[in-house]
């Protein structure tokens, strides 16, 4: 069983959230917080596998209590909140929350699919311990040349927020080509993430609109629920089936850049459950194109990397902390 601390101010959403999570069986509520400062508290006493955190509360607010926890815990902690607090939420990730859900999804309404993905997403979290990454020299392939890039993909899903902050804030602001961005978004706050994201970035994060053309210095996201392309017209939507359980999908907009700009594409797989990005990984460098992925030791989850690693398609293997330049590198913008 996952011993699960339930963190909000408010009863009604506690006794909402503990029916959802005994409902499904591995969970096993052994506490409720109603304050930050009950929930540092509490996580000392009881130890919880899992804790559930709000963000808006009185006494002490969801961000401090998370810094505060973090301290003495390696606990699976995901942040359920709401529209208002989106970036604040995101924010969260960056102090040590590992995932982001809004409240609005935790109904009866939500069909089997979700629920089963949901859990899958939190049981594999729940797995984390707040591990430190391990330098390791880059895997890079001696056949990679050199070549001109005109655009880079990435993929990235569970972890990838804190990843993506980490990767964007290193990137210079002459960045010379255009980023193209599918972040699996459990919380459908898509505004909310592209708010938080351009903050952090020297590049101006937006998102992704219909017909615009991608210039260079911008970070183009994709909406939720919607597959991004990128065709010779500019930026398209594809409002097709979920692919490998995902929409939108790593590897819809890779196929679509790969047959765009062939060898002068860079695809990037960050962390992240699942194997979107590694079908897609595999077109990029089929078409010319180079290929990373991220390392294991500094992938919250491992999944997507793997994938695509084992694709036998990717050039590069880095941890987060290099890739940045790795990017400035390979497409001649000045650090």
């Amino acid at each position: 069983m996952i011993k699960t601390l339930i963190v909000d101010d408010s009863p009604l959403v506690r006794t909402i959230l503990r029916d959802f999570f005994e409902a499904e069986g591995s969970f096993q509520i052994i506490g409720e917080a109603e304050d930050g400062n009950d929930a540092v508290n509490k996580a000392k006493q009881l130890n919880p596998d899992l804790i559930t955190m709000d963000i808006e509360m009185p006494v002490m607010n969801g961000l401090d209590s998370i810094v505060e926890i973090r301290k003495t815990s390696a606990c699976g902690i995901i942040v359920i909140s709401t529209h208002d607090t989106a970036k604040m939420a995101y924010d969260a990730t960056v102090k040590g929350a590992h995932e982001f859900f809004a409240k609005d999804i935790f109904t009866s309404e939500m069909t089997d699919e979700k629920r089963d993905a949901l859990f899958d997403t939190i049981k594999q979290i729940v797995k984390i311990k707040n591990k430190t990454a391990v330098q390791k020299e880059s895997n890079e392939k001696s056949a990679v040349a050199e070549r001109k890039i005109n655009c880079v993909v990435i993929a990235s899903s569970t972890g990838g927020p804190m990843a993506l902050c980490q990767l964007c804030s290193a990137l210079p602001k002459d960045f010379s080509v255009p980023i193209l961005l599918v972040q699996h978004n459990t919380s459908g706050f898509d505004k909310g993430f592209v708010q938080w994201l351009d903050g952090y970035s020297h590049l101006r994060v937006c998102l992704a609109e219909s017909g615009t053309v991608p210039s260079k210095g911008n970070v183009y996201v994709a909406p939720t629920d919607k597959h991004l392309i990128i065709n010779e017209s500019g930026i398209a939507f594809d409002n097709g089936e979920h692919i490998n359980n995902q929409k939108p999908s790593a590897d819809i907009l890779f196929k679509s850049a790969a047959e765009l700009h062939s060898s002068s594409l860079l695809s990037v797989v960050l962390t992240g459950m699942g194997i979107d990005g590694a079908e897609g990984t595999r077109i990029v460098k089929e078409a010319g194109g180079l290929t990373i992925a991220q390392d294991e030791a500094s992938s919250m989850i491992f999944g997507m990397p793997q994938a695509a690693i084992e694709t036998g398609c990717v050039d590069i293997v880095l941890p987060l902390n290099e890739i940045a330049q790795k990017l400035v590198s390979l497409t001649g913008a000045q650090n």
